[in-house]
């Protein structure tokens, strides 16, 4: 036990926690090959809290824990750059490519090989490290002068903290955001009334530059490092050997990168990525090409913005235009009222649209979008559909301003800004709307899982008076059923069964389910799992939430206020008396080591239709065997199940050589392996 060791005991284990913390971190967020499950991290992570929190003066620099920000400046440090940080120049078609390599060549006098690298689209840093430990990072800024991030720089899990080796060396990236943390942020802050980012790259920008470094520890950011700026003892010839060897000694670098031996390899690379780029799980906006051979570089020179052997080539963004048809307002679970564009439909990156999120009023004023106008648009991160701009010389001459709404479109109540919120909100706490978009939330795949129960039907029980709340869910009989539209005898019966085994759901998807605002699949599940039942947590105080890792102010402060509800509890006993389950299920962070099965410590996908489980039932069993479900194939997936019709999955899971499953081996093995409830 870590109170029963001295002090000398302590310092000892805490080096080996460390050194083993930052080995799985590096294999995981530098290298793509995790060696543990995410719980197997999170419970050695834990014992060196513990030892940390016991002995103070045992912390390190280089400790992950130290990873999770803290310190709040008043204003970031000016930092002079001994070595000039160089912008690119661009190029925007085939031609001006070859112009480039012909600009080349004659001055070389001979044709080149190119180093070819996807232009990252996010920040530019810069690191410098003394010793092999991380000393320094900041922006870009002008070039000659940025600003000091150190502080934020160290939250991002790729940057290391200590090199593999003790060097000396200062190199350059791009600091990101990848497109499934931006579409995730930008969700969480439009539900909460704050302004959402326009694309990754301003994302990725708004987060480093947060005084308060625990702000960008939540943002899930990465990086890509290419460029070494003082090579210290680095042996590297070429631009594609310096990658190689920066990744090495403990950098996070692209393997998207190819040395092509003439323009027209770079060319075909380009094309290439130019197709790919819409399923990256990273913004690129070009493709960077450099002569790859170092004394070259150095006899080829810079202009005075900018070096002669490397050229960026700039995608040409894709925008289509539109007309502005209406806009359309809807009143999310919180109150918040949200403005869709409704448009004529038009394809854009490979899909047809006809409607795009105008997120708040203050962006309808700020863009000056009116009906009737013709707007260009585009997929921010190649994703969300989004208005760019209004096409003001094609704007109809009687067009008017757009007026905002004054209140609920459903219930008509006073809309109005809380705490300075950007976005317009309902707070009538009856609003039909509101409600029904719980019931909604309450019965989802994530939540309470009740198959049969769409939106239609809800709004049916709802205005039919059969459900106010979602305790009334589970007082529902068969002749209240059969009174709605398409709902005869046997779908009444399905719907019955499942509202019925939804009581034994473990108590995390309840805690979701409740719609408690801010607290989401994964923070209910660290709640569950520490608290143990749904009563505890309802008694719990914001002392004892805060303490739990990963649950910030925000979570912890929204917990005690919503059990702080007379109401809530009320709703509680009703569920209680209504048979719902209020007890954690899953598995334990202590009981791993009881469990035995092949799916342990892995990364599975589940593809195409399994007729022997629901996907959920798998997932839920999976999981509790201690794996890990993900939605999307990578290098860091260990198994994928492919059940019938399976597609684009299980053709990159072919192409990356990964264990491929049928359904009947899943099944096999789920019956051959053995759980803690055993």
């Amino acid at each position: 036990m870590e109170h029963e060791m001295t002090i000398d005991e302590a310092a000892k284990k805490a080096e080996e926690l460390r050194t083993q913390l930052n080995r799985w971190s590096r294999e995981y967020y530098v290298m793509d090959k995790p060696t543990v499950e995410d719980y197997v991290y999170d419970k050695t992570y834990a014992q060196l809290v513990a030892i940390e929190e016991r002995y103070p003066d045992l912390i390190t620099a280089d400790s992950p824990t130290q990873r999770v920000g803290g310190k709040v400046l008043s204003a970031f440090e000016k930092v002079t750059h001994d070595i000039p940080l160089y912008s690119l120049n661009d190029v925007f078609d085939q031609a001006e490519l070859y112009a480039f390599d012909q600009r080349v060549q004659k001055t070389i006098g001979h044709p080149v090989d190119y180093c070819c690298e996807l232009k990252i689209d996010g920040l530019s840093v810069s690191l410098r490290y003394e010793n092999g430990e991380f000393v320094r990072g900041a922006t870009r800024g002008d070039g000659t002068v940025g600003e000091n991030i150190t502080e934020n720089l160290k939250t991002v899990r790729s940057v290391p903290i200590k090199l593999k080796e003790d060097i000396s060396i200062e190199v350059r990236g791009e600091c990101f955001m990848p497109k499934r943390s931006f579409v995730q942020l930008n969700q969480e802050r439009e539900a909460e009334g704050k302004a959402i980012f326009a694309n990754p790259r301003n994302a990725a920008a708004g987060s480093l530059r947060q005084l308060d470094s625990k702000i960008t520890a939540r943002r899930n950011l990465d990086t890509f490092l290419y460029t070494v700026a003082d090579f210290g003892p680095m042996q590297a010839r070429t631009q594609y050997e310096a990658l190689e060897e920066l990744e090495k000694i403990g950098f996070h670098t692209n393997h998207e990168k190819k040395l092509c031996h003439s323009i027209e390899e770079v060319w075909s690379f380009i094309e290439e990525y130019h197709e790919k780029r819409k399923d990256l799980p990273y913004e690129i906006d070009g493709i960077v090409v450099k002569v790859n051979d170092f004394s070259l570089q150095d006899q080829l020179g810079f202009t005075v913005k900018a070096p002669r052997w490397a050229t960026a080539y700039k995608f040409p963004p894709e925008e289509v235009e539109t007309v502005i048809e209406d806009i359309e307002w809807t009143v999310g679970r919180t109150g918040v009222v949200t403005p869709t564009a409704i448009m004529t439909p038009v394809r854009v990156a490979g899909t047809t649209v006809s409607r795009a999120s105008l997120h708040n009023g203050d962006y309808i004023q700020m863009k000056d979008i009116r009906l009737n106008d013709t707007v260009q648009i585009y997929k921010a991160g190649d994703i969300i559909p989004e208005v760019a701009q209004v096409v003001l010389e094609k704007r109809p001459k009687d067009s008017q301003e757009y007026p905002l709404p004054e209140h609920c479109p459903i219930c008509h109540s006073e809309l109005v800004h809380l705490d300075e919120e950007v976005a317009l909100r309902c707070i009538n706490p009856k609003c039909p709307a509101q409600i029904k978009e719980g019931l909604n939330h309450f019965v989802s795949r994530n939540a309470m899982n009740i198959d049969g129960l769409g939106p239609r039907v809800l709004e049916q029980m709802y205005d039919k008076k059969l459900v106010a709340d979602v305790a009334d869910l589970y007082k529902l009989t068969e002749d209240e059923l059969v009174t709605l539209d398409k709902i005869k005898e046997k779908s009444a019966n399905n719907i019955l069964s499942a509202i019925d085994n939804s009581k034994d759901n473990s108590v995390e998807r309840l805690i979701f389910g409740l719609g408690i605002r801010h607290v989401g699949a994964k923070a209910a599940k660290i709640l569950a799992e520490h608290f143990g039942d749904l009563e505890t947590l309802s008694r719990s105080d914001f002392d004892e939430i805060i303490q739990l890792e990963t649950i910030g102010d925000i979570i912890a402060d929204s917990v005690v206020t919503y059990f702080e509800n007379e109401e809530v509890h009320e709703l509680m006993e009703e569920l209680k008396q209504a048979g719902v389950n209020f007890e954690y299920k899953g598995i334990r962070t202590s009981q791993l080591a009881e469990v035995e099965s092949p799916f342990k410590e892995k990364i599975v996908v589940l593809t195409g239709k399994l007729t022997r489980f629901t996907r959920e039932e798998a997932k839920e069993t999976i999981e509790n065997l201690g794996g890990k479900v993900t939605g999307s194939v990578s290098k860091k997936t260990d198994i994928v199940v492919a059940g019938e019709d399976a597609g684009s999955k299980l053709t990159k899971a072919q192409e990356l050589g990964i264990d491929i499953w049928s359904e009947d081996k899943m099944a096999e093995a789920l019956s051959q392996s053995r759980s803690v409830e055993e």
